[in-house]
């Protein structure tokens, strides 16, 4: 019997001219480069030719982009889970490499094993991996192929439940972090409800070089 697979996937470039941490500020929409790497993801999840059964994105609009490609071909509804998305920030709005320079901002930063600007690192991974459990426990399309689950996330997401599932610690370097624009990180479930990782690609990896906002805050 087939294993069903979840895939979080990053969305693609942001069109972010000012250079801002947008966080879950709305109207941030994909660049015309962005929509070319979500086109990336899903092609490339078309082409392991595994059947998926859900279509799952964050509500805010560059995820929802992101998945537009995919619910193309694979002909399937999207449907929107707030527990997949961005995490709240106290710098959303501002230019970080200015903001961290003023005294004001400087309490925001006391902490990064919390961290202290944001959500708490155990909160964001509580809240995705529940979504992920809720995923694997999705109707199966037939008794032989319970057909995998794709979910358009963002980059802080994806990596702190990575770091999680891998046993590792919460805190880390977001310039470390191995989640590229529109990269697919891979999930399985064993018998004893164990959520584990097997798999991560990178199919916009040639578009990358000409992406101007990477998002990595």
């Amino acid at each position: 019997m087939a294993s069903r697979q979840v895939h979080l996937v990053r969305h693609g470039e942001v069109y972010n001219p000012d250079h801002v941490l947008y966080g879950r500020l709305p109207e941030f929409h994909l660049s015309q480069l962005g929509r070319r790497m979500a086109q990336a993801a899903a092609d490339e999840l078309t082409s392991r030719e595994r059947p998926v059964a859900a279509l799952i994105a964050s509500p805010l609009i560059r995820a929802q982009e992101s998945a537009a490609p995919h619910a193309a071909l694979f002909k399937l509804d999207l449907r929107t889970d707030p527990r997949i998305i961005e995490p709240s920030n106290h710098f959303e709005g501002k230019v970080m490499a200015k903001a961290v320079k003023n005294p004001v901002n400087w309490p925001w930063l006391i902490n990064p094993a919390r961290p202290s600007w944001g959500e708490p690192y155990r909160s964001i991974v509580a809240r995705v991996t529940a979504a992920m459990t809720d995923a694997f426990a999705l109707p199966r399309l037939t008794e032989d192929e319970p057909g995998d689950v794709i979910m358009v996330s963002h980059q802080l997401p994806i990596w702190v439940t990575h770091l999680s599932l891998s046993g590792e610690r919460l805190m880390h370097d977001p310039r470390q972090r191995r989640c590229d624009l529109s990269s697919i990180t891979t999930f399985e479930q064993n018998a004893a409800g164990v959520i584990h990782e097997v798999g991560y690609s990178d199919p916009a990896a040639a578009l990358l070089p000409g992406a101007i906002d990477v998002g990595a805050v």
